[in-house]
């Protein structure tokens, strides 16, 4: 149990059974009234996000959330297996939970495993990752930096927008949170 007057940023709630990750809090002391802590919560496997309004010193059942750096090892069925990089210990992460970050996880790479009670919450990739274009059309004379865009298929099988000029074979740097194209490697 915590005060709501201890909050503070990717603090991780249990409000009515559920997880909930402080995104932003701010404390208010109007004029006239009672002071009292306006946040923004996200939950934390749907990602829904909502505004929610606690009085001052209110106490509120925070929820240990263990974050772990995890090697990603190979797909069993529709898990991902991850090792745990200091005790070697193994965990299937189901399919649901890595969601769209399978787009960017290549084996052997690492991501921050988020933990509840052992169970895998949602998982962390760098921001950035190095991928290979597998295929893509082959671009035009004349195919400048600042023309248009081409869908390209990268090494994971994910398909990522790129300039003209990339062709097969060629190493990109992709964002992992919403799969632009960000250079050549």
């Amino acid at each position: 149990m915590a005060s709501t007057n201890d909050l503070k940023n990717g603090l991780v709630l249990n409000l009515d059974k559920e997880l909930w990750s402080v995104v932003e809090f701010q404390h208010v002391k109007p004029g006239k009234g009672p002071a009292f802590v306006r946040t923004t919560l996200k939950h934390v496997l749907s990602g829904k996000v909502v505004d929610k309004t606690f009085n001052a010193g209110t106490k509120v059942e925070t929820a240990t959330v263990d974050k772990r750096t995890m090697q990603y090892l190979y797909q069993d069925g529709e898990d991902y297996v991850f090792m745990d990089l200091d005790n070697y210990e193994q965990i299937h992460v189901p399919g649901a939970t890595v969601g769209d970050n399978a787009n960017y996880l290549l084996p052997e790479a690492e991501a921050t495993v988020a933990l509840h009670e052992g169970v895998p919450l949602y998982i962390e990739l760098a921001t950035s990752v190095y991928l290979v274009v597998t295929y893509t059309e082959p671009g035009l004379q004349g195919d400048r930096s600042t023309g248009g865009t081409k869908p390209a298929t990268v090494e994971t099988g994910a398909t990522v927008n790129v300039p003209l000029f990339i062709t097969n074979g060629e190493k990109i740097k992709v964002d992992t949170r919403d799969g632009r194209y960000l250079g050549r490697s």
